[in-house]
């Protein structure tokens, strides 16, 4: 009864949780429309205190780590090969943006440091940071829930068509992701300030760092196919959307006739 009663709770935690997933997606598409993060280009006082960016990033990314690896073993399918190898592309690109990520960053920050030809903005905003911390370790209940104890795992070829699917996806996504995150830091480490990039899917959006990462969600909904990873698609396009909207702007007004008008913000062809 104990036990019955436990899984109860987490049953209605999961419901509660997943709920929240979707329920934040739209007022964080519309407040950000409106009032960009404070960081990077956007980067402004009046958000309390600054971390060191590398700290930021890896602090905030980390719960989608260590959260994820704690609570995956109490899944009734955590021993399930198909589960740990579900898991698996969620870890990797995390282990990606809270490790390799924030390293690649602290090493451009340092070569910058070299150079006087540039003075852009630095610093984390802490309060931005947190909240990016709450929400991951949300998303990384939500995800690892479903995945290691909640997903039925008897639905036989179906679950290798959708997953091998979604894998192609979600590497497609990530290799536009990761190449797009060097090439932005390999401008940033010039410091020669901000430039026009150029190269890859950089001639189709402002910002193929955040498309991939959207193509990267999309394909993990298809190979989880739950309502778990469509949540995480539809909040992951909600935050980064707006945000590619206001960089695609930034640059406009930056580099003025010289800026690429064929280019989009975030989707090719599209938005």
């Amino acid at each position: 009864m104990l036990n019955q009663k436990i899984f109860l709770q987490d049953d209605s935690l999961f419901n509660y949780a997943l709920l929240t997933l979707f329920l934040i997606a739209p007022p964080t598409f519309i407040s950000l429309a409106f009032l960009q993060a404070p960081y990077g280009k956007h980067h402004r006082p009046g958000w309390g205190p600054n971390l060191s960016p590398p700290l930021a990033w890896f602090l905030m990314e980390s719960p989608t780590l260590w959260f994820t690896l704690y609570l995956f073993p109490f899944g009734n399918n955590s021993s399930n090969p198909k589960s740990i190898i579900l898991i698996t592309p969620f870890l990797i690109h995390y282990f990606n943006r809270t490790i390799i990520y924030p390293v690649r960053l602290f090493i451009t920050m340092k070569t910058k440091k070299k150079s006087t030809l540039s003075k852009t903005p630095s610093g984390f905003p802490f309060s931005i940071a947190l909240m990016a911390f709450v929400f991951n370790l949300l998303n990384s209940y939500v995800q690892a829930r479903w995945v290691s104890h909640y997903k039925s795992y008897d639905d036989g070829l179906f679950f290798w068509v959708v997953f091998f699917c979604g894998v192609l996806v979600f590497s497609g996504g990530m290799g536009i992701n990761v190449w797009s995150d060097k090439e932005l830091l390999r401008l940033k480490g010039e410091g020669k300030g901000y430039v026009v990039p150029k190269g890859g899917f950089f001639e189709f959006v402002s910002c193929p760092n955040y498309f991939g990462e959207i193509v990267e969600w999309f394909g993990w909904a298809l190979m989880t196919w739950s309502w778990a990873g469509l949540g995480f698609f539809a909040y992951t396009f909600a935050n980064l959307g707006p945000r590619a909207r206001a960089n695609h702007q930034w640059y406009l007004e930056k580099f003025g006739e010289d800026y690429p008008k064929k280019r989009k913000a975030v989707i090719p062809y599209l938005y």
